[in-house]
């Protein structure tokens, strides 16, 4: 059974209220358009033959106008010839005619409220159809975004990325292992002997360096405390 058995349930339905109350409003939804469109399929082909059965009927009255037309000419020809009881007998067959045709106009006034009542069903169903396929454009934009949310944060508290950054630890570790390794490599090594004359070599230039700096600072000290000579 679908969520709607009449149509007036459907036309006067809150299609909020029924999907606020729904625990799975995407598959409510998507019952709901079905439901409407077999219903708006009902209502066309009903619609339809209602529309046929007019057709049938105009053609009828149209016939029955005819032979009312015929049978009272029928009995103007009567008259004419003198022959009254012929005349009566061709106005009886219009009176029956014409009563035929009253019968029939009022059916014909009959199905064209009911066509009518069709068209205002189709535009009120229509509308409710339009309702509930742009409610179920808004879950699905909200279903993906949602959906897109939750990977999003499943993704951020994987473990998976705590074992990323881990493994990256690890690899630091081991090329801190292979610096350290190499630099051990250097331990132990005594000075060459280039290096130890090179160094000689700097020191003794110091040496000299120092010695006329000393030399110099104590000429201008002499100078400084030498007596001045009388003009």
């Amino acid at each position: 059974m679908g969520i709607f058995s009449r149509l007036t349930d459907i036309v006067n339905s809150e299609l909020s209220s029924i999907l606020d109350k729904a625990e799975n409003p995407e598959k409510i939804i998507r019952m709901v358009i079905q439901e409407m469109e077999d219903t708006l399929v009902e209502v066309r082909t009903s619609a339809a033959r209602t529309i046929a059965d007019q057709k049938d009927i105009t053609r009828k009255l149209k016939r029955l106008t005819a032979a009312q037309a015929d049978w009272e000419a029928k009995a103007e020809l009567a008259i004419s010839k003198g022959r009254e009881d012929l005349a009566k007998a061709a106005l009886i067959e219009k009176s029956k005619v014409a009563e035929m045709e009253q019968h029939l106009s009022e059916e014909l006034e009959h199905l064209q409220q009911s066509i009518s009542h069709h068209d205002d069903d189709v535009q009120k169903l229509e509308g409710k159809l339009r309702e509930a396929r742009a409610k179920k454009a808004a879950l699905n934009a909200r279903h993906s975004t949602a959906t897109n949310k939750l990977r999003v944060r499943k993704n951020l508290y994987d473990g998976r990325i705590e074992d990323a950054f881990g493994r990256f630890d690890k690899v630091e570790q081991r090329m801190d292992r292979m610096e350290a390794e190499s630099e051990s490599y250097e331990l132990g090594k005594g000075r060459t002997l280039a290096e130890e004359i090179g160094d000689l070599e700097t020191d003794e230039a110091i040496e000299s360096e120092l010695t006329a700096l000393k030399s110099k600072m104590k000429k201008t000290e002499a100078k400084k405390t030498a007596p001045k000579k009388a003009k």
